[in-house]
């Protein structure tokens, strides 16, 4: 398919036309190119080591907006016409080979070595070999943000957004340009210009500022449709119509800046100008991948929704400007070796460091070390060359016939004959891959199974506003007949919508986001999940107690010389309480046969939690012993320490659990908590980040954070111990 407007009108001449149409290679975009991916990969191994690498990804949207609309002017100013055919067909040989081997590779991987995450793999598949995975992903609430996962394809978001560009923008090209060809192109960029400013503002309105939870306790963050809670921040960082801002930037300037016809005009002696506008935009993308956070404890991150994307794609434009100009030293500076080879392999170095990054650190939302990362970017750049030798760079040059024609012809028998076995266990590891992918269950990953099943043994303190009268035995404490907003509901025979949020403290690149729903298989009729039936918990049998003074222990390191504490007996309210975030959801179980009433829940900070526990407080459920786990999920001011502490002073007992998280508020967070029996008789610490590593055998999952069984029998065995409940 393509449109011609007849040849009559020729302002120039032949040859003078099609030279400035004609678009140079230009080593410099490279060079940004380098800049861009080394920024994202860093990012996506440890975001505390540069927290805005994820910029990296608008400064590809904006060059790739300026590449594609330069070659489809060039094409129209040449020919008279755009091509659709040939330009989609370019496209493809230049980006489909080497994706549909990375995801054959990952799904081989997965069936061998991962096969619980095959289920949430095979939407995976599908979604990005049809180019819509940051829909999917969306629609599913497993985003760019979401933790607890093997997602080895997560980061095929981009792509999808650059390839939805690619099949509806020459379209519009050709609509914009009409029969006026390019004489009017400074009109059609100035509407380009409006169009992104225009989504800027719309982002800048549908952001929502605040701390995230789930879509029970922050309704505002989502949007509702069809009966599913759609994640704002997913929305607005992953949609194809928020992110096409830089596009449309980078192809406004390609409409007004084409290299050959600048170098033919005025600003061909302006270089200098040019290279000081290069150093300001380098320091200010430099400062801004410094600073800036996609999400934070507090929400989304306000400079990066309000502006902070648009700034980015200007801060290119200029780069842009000054690597495309034939006299600057920055078109030198960015066009040196080192970042050339990067900037060349830079599709494959995206394309297979996220899955290799995964495959080591097993979930999404593990920080890497120094050591993990190294070991990643030695594989990533082994395999990005294999794939630029023998997949991408032959089918781009040559196309598949023949790429396949020339390897065949040019090996000797033994080694066509070593190519052929290796065709052979390469077609049959794929058919076991492809049976095993279509084949698979549909499963959560195992940190949201478990604080799903958990969550049926906790309580809404808050919606508790009845004081119970003096209690010395725990056979009355009922658990909640109400399920919890965020709990999982499913429906007999068939899947219903359901929200597991995890932590925002597992966010690396990737946290669930706030608000995460469980995947939808595009291939599946139901989602076979094993609800397990309600289990009887024999009531705990207190031992009895005199009353007598509690024992300051401080903070508990050891729990070999461990006297337990002396808990006052008649009080009104629930003997024990335990209130936490996810850790302590975990362990609800547990806990709850020991006797305690836990409210515990996904995503809980201390400061968002103050409200609900002055309302636990005024409705005088508290009784003799409070436990606290909180500071997983965020930091704490010693203010809002001072004020839970002052809600539970009149608690006689208070035990406060520190962290254990690779987070960078955790240290902090950790250090207050320890200061406080210094300062509150009534408080002994738990040393959780001590005592936690202690456990012996494997008693966490793969996050390092949350406990599987063993570690939930531990966790509440150091509780009972100090509380003399064992």
């Amino acid at each position: 398919m393509s449109t011609e407007a007849p040849p009559r009108v020729n302002h120039v001449a032949e040859s003078d036309r099609a030279q400035i149409s004609r678009v140079p290679y230009l080593p410099g975009l490279d060079g940004l190119r380098a800049l861009a991916v080394v920024a994202v990969m860093i990012y996506h191994a440890n975001n505390a080591w540069l927290p805005g690498g994820f910029l990296g990804v608008e400064m590809f949207f904006v060059i790739s907006g300026y590449l594609i609309t330069l070659l489809l002017i060039a094409e129209r100013e040449r020919n008279y016409r755009i091509s659709l055919g040939h330009f989609w067909l370019r496209r493809a040989r230049r980006l489909l080979p080497a994706v549909f081997m990375m995801m054959l590779l990952v799904t081989i991987w997965t069936a061998i070595f991962e096969r619980d995450a095959l289920g949430q793999l095979r939407g995976d598949v599908l979604a990005g070999s049809f180019y819509v995975s940051n829909w999917y992903q969306i629609w599913v609430g497993l985003g760019y943000t979401a933790s607890g996962d093997f997602a080895p394809l997560r980061h095929l978001w981009s792509l999808a957004v650059e390839e939805q560009f690619y099949l509806w923008w020459p379209i519009v090209m050709i609509l914009l340009l009409g029969r006026s060809g390019t004489r009017r192109v400074a009109d059609v960029s100035r509407w380009l210009l409006l169009a992104a400013l225009a989504i800027t503002v719309v982002i800048a309105l549908a952001y929502y500022h605040g701390a995230i939870g789930t879509a029970a306790t922050t309704p505002h963050a989502f949007w509702s449709i069809g009966g599913r809670s759609i994640a704002k921040l997913d929305t607005l960082y992953l949609s194809t119509v928020t992110r096409a801002g830089g596009l449309l930037l980078g192809s406004a300037f390609a409409l007004v800046w084409r290299p050959y016809a600048v170098m033919r005009g005025p600003l061909r002696t302006k270089g200098r100008i040019f290279d000081v506008g290069a150093v300001l935009s380098l320091v200010a993308l430099a400062w801004m991948v410094v600073t800036i956070h996609l999400v934070t404890v507090d929400g989304a991150s306000a400079s990066l929704f309000r502006g902070g994307l648009f700034l980015v794609g200007l801060a290119m434009l200029v780069l842009i400007a000054a690597v495309t100009h034939g006299g600057t030293y920055s078109r030198r500076l960015l066009g040196i070796r080192p970042l050339v080879w990067i900037g060349l392999r830079s599709y494959g170095l995206y394309l297979y460091h996220w899955p290799i990054f995964m495959i080591i650190r097993g979930v999404a939302g593990n920080p890497m070390t120094v050591r993990q990362f190294a070991m990643g970017m030695a594989a990533t750049v082994c395999l990005t060359e294999l794939s630029f030798r023998w997949v991408e760079r032959p089918i781009r040059m040559h196309g598949t016939r023949s790429w396949l024609s020339g390897h065949r012809t040019s090996l000797t028998p033994p080694s066509r004959g070593r190519l052929v076995w290796a065709t052979a266990a390469l077609v049959g590891l794929a058919l076991f891959a492809g049976v095993s992918l279509a084949t698979a269950p549909l499963k959560q990953n195992e940190i949201a199974v478990a604080l799903g099943e958990n969550e049926r043994f906790t309580t809404d303190l808050a919606d508790v506003d009845d004081a119970p009268e003096a209690v010395t035995t725990t056979t009355h404490l009922a658990r909640s007949t109400t399920p919890s907003p965020a709990r999982p509901r499913f429906v007999d025979g068939g899947p219903a919508p359901t929200t597991i949020a995890v932590d925002p403290a597992l966010a690396g690149t990737g946290v669930a986001a706030p608000g995460a729903t469980t995947p939808v298989d595009p291939t599946a009729t139901t989602v076979p999940v094993a609800t397990p039936p309600p289990t009887t918990i024999p009531p705990a049998t207190v031992p009895p107690v005199t009353g007598a003074p509690v024992t300051q222990l401080g903070v508990i390191t050891d729990m070999s010389t461990v006297t337990p504490l002396s808990i006052p007996q008649g009080l009104p309210g629930f003997p024990y309480v335990a209130m936490g975030d996810s850790v302590m959801l975990g362990a609800a179980e547990e806990l709850g046969a020991l006797g305690f009433i836990v409210d515990a829940q996904v995503s809980r900070q201390m400061k968002t939690y103050l409200p609900d526990m002055q309302t636990i407080k005024d409705n005088g459920v508290l009784g003799a012993a409070v436990v606290v786990h909180l500071g997983t999920n965020g930091p704490f001011s010693d203010d809002t320490l001072a004020q839970m502490m002052a809600i539970l002073a009149d608690v006689p007992v208070v035990v406060v659990l520190t962290s254990k998280a690779d987070r960078e508020w955790v240290a902090g967070n950790n250090a207050k908590v320890r200061a406080l029996p210094a300062t509150h008789p009534n408080v002994t610490v738990l040393d959780w980040e001590v005592l936690g590593p202690q456990c012996e055998g494997d008693c966490f999952y793969d996050d390092g954070i949350h406990l599987n069984q063993q570690g939930q029998n531990y966790y509440t065995s150091l509780i009972s111990r100090l509380l003399g409940l064992a």
